[in-house]
């Protein structure tokens, strides 16, 4: 009989890409969105054009009798919690609902499970994040953060992330659960939503290059961050599972890029040549015709900001046999393209 696999969060960029791989495994997957979005609402309408092997459950990681009520009907060999208050910048302006379901929407999960009477032939899979180290220099290593680094998250994203990685361990301790978590370090793809930096800035190119938009705004330019294609992590994801032990593991590409870097080849795909002038708040990017195309707006600045996240996938690599496939030039190509095709008038 075929596994069964049940993702939450599978309206997400790597609820997506996950479906798809289990799908292509085999699996009967089974994917949670919350319930107020009925079989009506457009979103649901396009999540079933989009993945029609996946069979959609009405829940909430809010609501542990529904999410109870899910696995006991569905019976899954392996749960993936993917669902999140995801962005960073938003948990500073709902800290409350991002503790709520980032950090207790995982205790919930887990109860599910144990409640269902499964924990001990269900696997599951967290998703933890590397914005759980914070970027403080004193406490990264200089070959990146790896399982054993310092966590000090710098967000209420973070802290709540943090809480739902020690909780998977602690049901991992407690009841013999195979739980692991996966420490993930920036991943990025088509399917990003464009709320997300690399996203904007794709999306603002092909725009750009069109002819429907003239600049781009951003916030801190010289951020530093470790970059790789989602497609190539949730591979990494369904190994974590496929061991006969449960463990923590990094994802990362072992290399940082700044802001500055990902505007200036997103550009260069479009025949673009940006430099800049100026510096902080008055820094802009121009193009090779002098024409100003990026600007910074301190409104985009955090109130506490990581400048450098930097992951150490040796574990990863040695035990579960996972690699990239996607390199950092790689990745951004293929999310210009992507948002190219999607804003020409041909494509409407």
């Amino acid at each position: 009989m075929a596994k069964k696999a049940l993702v939450t969060g599978i309206a997400g960029q790597d609820g997506g890409h996950l479906a798809k791989l289990l799908h292509d495994k085999g699996y009967e997957v089974y994917g949670v969105v919350r319930g107020q979005m009925e079989a009506s609402h457009p979103r649901y309408k396009k999540l079933k054009e989009e993945m029609p092997y996946a069979e959609l459950i009405m829940a909430d990681l809010l609501d542990l009798s529904a999410l109870t009520r899910a696995v006991q009907a569905i019976g899954p060999d392996e749960v993936y919690n993917l669902a999140a208050i995801s962005h960073v910048g938003y948990s500073f302006r709902d800290p409350v609902l991002t503790a709520d379901v980032t950090g207790k929407g995982v205790l919930n999960m887990l109860e599910a499970i144990r409640l269902s009477g499964l924990e001990k032939t269900c696997r599951f899979y967290q998703a933890s994040t590397s914005e759980m180290f914070g970027g403080l220099d004193y406490n990264r290593p200089g070959d990146g953060y790896d399982e054993d680094s310092q966590f000090h998250p710098r967000s209420p994203y973070g802290v709540a992330k943090l809480y739902g990685h020690w909780i998977t361990k602690n049901y991992r301790e407690s009841y013999g659960m195979h739980a692991s978590c996966g420490i993930l370090f920036n991943h990025e793809g088509d399917r990003r939503g464009p709320e997300f930096v690399t996203r904007k800035i794709s999306q603002a190119v092909a725009r750009i290059k069109l002819g429907t938009q003239d600049v781009i705004e951003l916030g801190n330019l010289d951020s530093k961050r470790d970059w790789g294609y989602a497609g190539d992590y949730v591979e990494g994801m369904w190994r974590m599972l496929q061991q006969d032990k449960p463990d923590d593991y990094v994802l990362a590409t072992g290399e940082t890029h700044t802001i500055r870097e990902f505007c200036e080849l997103a550009f260069g795909q479009v025949g673009m040549t940006l430099t800049w002038r100026g510096a902080d708040e008055k820094t802009e990017g121009v193009d090779q015709d002098g024409v100003v195309r990026v600007k910074v707006n301190p409104e985009f600045y955090r109130p506490a900001e990581v400048d450098i996240l930097l992951g150490n996938p040796t574990k990863a690599e040695k035990v579960l046999g996972w690699k990239r496939e996607v390199d950092f030039p790689g990745l951004v190509k293929l999310m210009v393209e992507h948002d190219l095709r999607l804003e020409s008038p041909r494509a409407v």
